[in-house]
């Protein structure tokens, strides 16, 4: 990898994690459009690790409250908004583990062409601007329950799917039921932590369990945990703070036209 190439992926996947255009199709796209060189898995361990530190350098005050009274609850304590919300977190994160479990091998096989990103970026873009349109802005976060969150978490089983986008599909699927664009964001941020830290623990696994003997370029590493987690980090702050005004036609906008975009590609080549 040439250090633009370092540069570039890893303030990709610090922008894309959070936004909801997918960050897999972006760090997917170029390899296959530019004829980039694949990344390689200690790079995308890496940058996976500066996106869990900005989401968590972000939220720790979230995550401590839910965290202590989550571990009070479970001792025996009384239920409070956290501690509901830290069960509401694990519950909804199961179906997009079992989903990976099962079919990430797939997925990887068959669905990581630039035509099924082209189909899922536009599809799932106008399903995200409908549920924003169409759908009330009323429900805060600490009103999610089972069902609702059951929903999200089937919804995001399918981020699995190259151009779905993990942030958008789970905001989509709460905006349908009722929650407001702050009470989806946060929650979908905060449900980006064990799908983070399972994503780049599968892909450390299968880094570690290689047969083949391979050089490691630790400064590209670096500089990739680095400029991912800046990025991710200033991604997080402006996104909650423009989205009460911005909404989501702005991406839907933005994913019409990369996936436009991707099909002339497919057709010229």
């Amino acid at each position: 990898m040439l250090w633009y190439h370092v540069v570039f992926l890893a303030l990709i996947q610090g922008l894309t994690e959070f936004l909801p255009i997918s960050s897999s199709a972006h760090l997917i796209l170029p390899s296959q459009v530019l004829n980039w060189p694949d990344q390689g898995l200690a790079f995308d361990v890496a940058v996976h690790v500066g996106t869990l530190i900005a989401v968590v350098g972000y939220f720790w005050r979230d995550i401590y409250g839910i965290v202590k009274d989550w571990f009070a609850a479970l001792a025996g304590g009384q239920s409070t908004q956290n501690s509901r919300l830290g069960w509401w977190v694990l519950i909804a994160t199961v179906p997009a583990m079992v989903a990976g479990l099962c079919f990430n091998h797939a997925i990887e096989a068959h669905l990581r062409s630039i035509e099924v990103i082209a189909y899922t970026t536009i599809g799932f873009g106008i399903l995200l601007w409908t549920s924003d349109r169409f759908f009330a802005n009323l429900k805060a976060i600490h009103q999610l329950n089972l069902p609702s969150v059951l929903v999200i978490g089937i919804a995001q089983a399918f981020a699995l799917i190259p151009g779905t986008s993990r942030s958008g599909v789970t905001m989509t699927a709460a905006r349908f039921m009722g929650f407001s664009r702050d009470a989806a964001a946060r929650f979908s941020f905060l449900l980006s932590i064990p799908i983070i830290v399972a994503a780049g623990g599968l892909k450390l696994i299968e880094l570690c369990s290689g047969q083949q003997e391979f050089a490691v370029d630790w400064q590209a590493l670096l500089w990739g945990v680095v400029l991912s987690a800046i990025s991710a980090y200033l991604c997080i702050h402006l996104f909650l703070k423009w989205l009460s005004q911005i909404g989501f036609l702005p991406f839907m906008l933005y994913r019409l036209a990369l996936g436009a975009l991707l099909l002339w590609l497919v057709k010229v080549s």
